[in-house]
Protein backbone atom coordinates (compact mmCIF):
# COMPACT_ATOMS: atom_id res chain seq x y z
CA UNK A 1 0.00 0.00 0.00
CA UNK A 2 1.32 3.61 -0.83
CA UNK A 3 0.13 5.37 2.19
CA UNK A 4 1.99 7.90 4.60
CA UNK A 5 1.16 9.26 7.88
CA UNK A 6 3.11 12.47 8.88
CA UNK A 7 2.65 14.46 11.72
CA UNK A 8 4.13 18.49 11.81
CA UNK A 9 4.44 20.13 15.20
CA UNK A 10 5.76 23.94 15.43
CA UNK A 11 5.05 26.76 17.54
CA UNK A 12 3.09 27.97 15.47
CA UNK A 13 0.97 24.56 14.08
CA UNK A 14 -0.01 21.18 14.77
CA UNK A 15 -0.74 19.22 11.33
CA UNK A 16 -1.45 16.07 11.10
CA UNK A 17 -1.98 13.83 7.54
CA UNK A 18 -2.74 10.37 6.60
CA UNK A 19 -2.51 10.41 2.98
CA UNK A 20 -3.36 6.87 0.73
CA UNK A 21 -2.46 6.94 -3.16
CA UNK A 22 -4.25 4.27 -4.07
CA UNK A 23 -7.75 5.37 -2.76
CA UNK A 24 -11.02 6.35 -3.60
CA UNK A 25 -11.26 9.71 -3.02
CA UNK A 26 -12.71 9.91 0.77
CA UNK A 27 -11.78 12.79 2.81
CA UNK A 28 -11.46 13.63 6.55
CA UNK A 29 -10.58 17.54 6.49
CA UNK A 30 -10.44 19.60 10.28
CA UNK A 31 -7.90 22.18 8.87
CA UNK A 32 -9.61 25.20 10.29
CA UNK A 33 -9.70 26.91 7.46
CA UNK A 34 -13.34 25.87 5.54
CA UNK A 35 -12.14 27.33 1.80
CA UNK A 36 -8.88 24.75 2.27
CA UNK A 37 -10.85 22.10 3.09
CA UNK A 38 -13.22 22.55 -0.33
CA UNK A 39 -10.01 22.44 -2.17
CA UNK A 40 -8.57 19.36 -0.08
CA UNK A 41 -11.78 18.11 -0.76
CA UNK A 42 -11.59 18.20 -4.43
CA UNK A 43 -7.73 16.99 -4.78
CA UNK A 44 -9.05 13.59 -3.03
CA UNK A 45 -12.00 13.01 -4.82
CA UNK A 46 -10.32 13.77 -8.22
CA UNK A 47 -7.10 12.79 -7.43
CA UNK A 48 -8.79 9.45 -5.91
CA UNK A 49 -6.73 9.75 -2.76
CA UNK A 50 -7.77 9.12 0.48
CA UNK A 51 -6.75 12.21 2.90
CA UNK A 52 -7.02 12.97 6.16
CA UNK A 53 -5.74 16.35 7.46
CA UNK A 54 -6.26 17.57 10.70
CA UNK A 55 -4.78 21.06 11.82
CA UNK A 56 -4.38 23.53 14.22
CA UNK A 57 -2.80 26.86 14.17
CA UNK A 58 -2.56 30.35 14.91
CA UNK A 59 -5.50 31.21 13.03
CA UNK A 60 -6.02 34.58 15.60
CA UNK A 61 -2.86 35.81 13.36
CA UNK A 62 -4.09 34.57 10.28
CA UNK A 63 -3.97 31.62 7.85
CA UNK A 64 -0.59 31.88 6.46
CA UNK A 65 1.40 29.66 8.69
CA UNK A 66 -1.47 27.37 8.70
CA UNK A 67 -2.20 26.89 5.03
CA UNK A 68 1.81 26.37 4.24
CA UNK A 69 2.57 24.23 6.79
CA UNK A 70 -0.64 22.13 5.44
CA UNK A 71 0.80 21.59 2.21
CA UNK A 72 4.34 20.91 3.23
CA UNK A 73 2.78 17.79 5.45
CA UNK A 74 0.71 17.17 2.35
CA UNK A 75 3.90 17.38 0.52
CA UNK A 76 6.07 14.96 3.12
CA UNK A 77 3.48 12.77 2.83
CA UNK A 78 3.40 12.16 -0.64
CA UNK A 79 7.16 12.37 -0.74
CA UNK A 80 6.73 8.91 1.84
CA UNK A 81 3.82 7.20 0.22
CA UNK A 82 5.69 7.49 -3.41
CA UNK A 83 8.87 5.51 -1.95
CA UNK A 84 11.56 4.95 -4.58
CA UNK A 85 8.42 5.73 -7.36
CA UNK A 86 9.34 2.38 -9.51
CA UNK A 87 6.96 2.05 -11.37
CA UNK A 88 5.03 4.72 -11.94
CA UNK A 89 3.93 7.03 -15.11
CA UNK A 90 6.49 10.11 -13.62
CA UNK A 91 4.45 12.71 -15.61
CA UNK A 92 1.18 14.45 -15.15
CA UNK A 93 -0.99 16.75 -16.73
CA UNK A 94 -4.54 18.39 -16.57
CA UNK A 95 -6.94 20.72 -17.64
CA UNK A 96 -10.23 21.75 -15.82
CA UNK A 97 -12.63 23.98 -16.89
CA UNK A 98 -15.40 25.53 -14.36
CA UNK A 99 -17.81 27.80 -16.16
CA UNK A 100 -15.98 30.50 -17.32
CA UNK A 101 -12.66 29.44 -16.20
CA UNK A 102 -9.80 26.54 -17.39
CA UNK A 103 -6.77 26.08 -15.71
CA UNK A 104 -3.57 23.54 -16.75
CA UNK A 105 -1.44 21.97 -14.20
CA UNK A 106 1.61 19.81 -15.46
CA UNK A 107 3.63 17.87 -13.20
CA UNK A 108 6.62 15.81 -12.97
CA UNK A 109 7.32 13.23 -10.00
CA UNK A 110 11.16 14.55 -11.04
CA UNK A 111 13.09 14.63 -7.30
CA UNK A 112 13.32 18.37 -8.07
CA UNK A 113 11.36 21.00 -6.20
CA UNK A 114 10.36 23.40 -8.47
CA UNK A 115 7.27 25.96 -8.98
CA UNK A 116 5.67 27.97 -11.41
CA UNK A 117 2.47 29.18 -10.77
CA UNK A 118 0.39 31.71 -13.01
CA UNK A 119 -2.94 32.48 -11.67
CA UNK A 120 -3.72 35.64 -12.04
CA UNK A 121 -6.66 35.84 -9.11
CA UNK A 122 -9.17 38.32 -10.17
CA UNK A 123 -9.77 39.35 -6.42
CA UNK A 124 -7.58 39.63 -3.81
CA UNK A 125 -9.62 37.34 -1.25
CA UNK A 126 -12.44 34.33 -1.55
CA UNK A 127 -14.80 34.70 1.23
CA UNK A 128 -12.31 35.44 4.24
CA UNK A 129 -9.55 33.07 2.44
CA UNK A 130 -6.39 35.70 0.76
CA UNK A 131 -5.70 34.11 -2.37
CA UNK A 132 -1.93 34.65 -1.94
CA UNK A 133 -1.86 31.58 0.60
CA UNK A 134 -2.76 29.04 -2.39
CA UNK A 135 0.96 30.07 -3.67
CA UNK A 136 1.94 29.15 -0.44
CA UNK A 137 0.26 26.09 -0.23
CA UNK A 138 2.01 24.56 -3.50
CA UNK A 139 5.23 25.98 -2.53
CA UNK A 140 5.37 24.60 0.95
CA UNK A 141 3.98 21.53 -1.14
CA UNK A 142 6.76 21.51 -3.60
CA UNK A 143 9.57 21.83 -1.81
CA UNK A 144 8.61 18.63 0.38
CA UNK A 145 7.26 16.75 -2.08
CA UNK A 146 10.16 16.90 -4.26
CA UNK A 147 8.29 17.27 -7.64
CA UNK A 148 7.75 19.91 -10.54
CA UNK A 149 4.84 22.05 -10.47
CA UNK A 150 3.61 23.92 -13.43
CA UNK A 151 0.13 25.84 -13.14
CA UNK A 152 -1.61 27.91 -14.98
CA UNK A 153 -5.07 29.50 -15.04
CA UNK A 154 -5.80 30.41 -18.32
CA UNK A 155 -8.84 32.14 -18.35
CA UNK A 156 -11.23 34.02 -15.19
CA UNK A 157 -13.55 35.54 -14.01
CA UNK A 158 -14.57 34.30 -10.55
CA UNK A 159 -11.43 33.84 -8.45
CA UNK A 160 -13.85 30.92 -6.71
CA UNK A 161 -14.17 28.93 -9.74
CA UNK A 162 -10.20 30.45 -11.57
CA UNK A 163 -9.26 28.63 -7.34
CA UNK A 164 -11.11 25.44 -7.83
CA UNK A 165 -10.13 24.25 -11.46
CA UNK A 166 -6.21 25.06 -10.09
CA UNK A 167 -6.48 22.68 -7.56
CA UNK A 168 -9.27 19.65 -9.83
CA UNK A 169 -6.12 19.72 -12.57
CA UNK A 170 -3.57 18.98 -9.99
CA UNK A 171 -5.60 16.79 -8.51
CA UNK A 172 -5.93 14.86 -11.74
CA UNK A 173 -2.64 15.70 -12.86
CA UNK A 174 -1.58 13.67 -9.22
CA UNK A 175 -3.59 10.83 -10.28
CA UNK A 176 -2.59 10.23 -13.76
CA UNK A 177 1.53 10.75 -12.21
CA UNK A 178 1.15 8.20 -9.39
CA UNK A 179 -0.59 5.91 -11.23
CA UNK A 180 1.02 2.42 -12.06
CA UNK A 181 2.71 1.79 -15.40
CA UNK A 182 1.87 -1.72 -16.45
CA UNK A 183 4.44 -1.17 -19.04
CA UNK A 184 7.12 -0.16 -16.74
CA UNK A 185 7.43 -3.52 -15.03
CA UNK A 186 8.41 -2.01 -12.01
CA UNK A 187 11.37 0.22 -13.16
CA UNK A 188 12.24 3.96 -12.09
CA UNK A 189 10.55 6.05 -15.05
CA UNK A 190 14.40 8.01 -15.07
CA UNK A 191 17.77 7.23 -17.58
CA UNK A 192 19.63 7.92 -14.32
CA UNK A 193 17.59 5.19 -12.48
CA UNK A 194 16.33 6.85 -9.69
CA UNK A 195 13.86 10.11 -8.99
Amino acid sequence: MRTASITRKTVETQISVRLNLDGTGAAKLATGVPFLDHMLDQVARHGLVDLEVVASGDLHIDAHHTVEDIGIAIGQALAKALGDKKGVRRFGHAYVPLDEALSRVVLDLSGRPGLEFNVPFTRARIGEFDVDLVNEFFQGMVNHALITLHIDNLRGVNAHHQCETVFKAFARALRMAVEPDPRAAGAVPSTKGSL
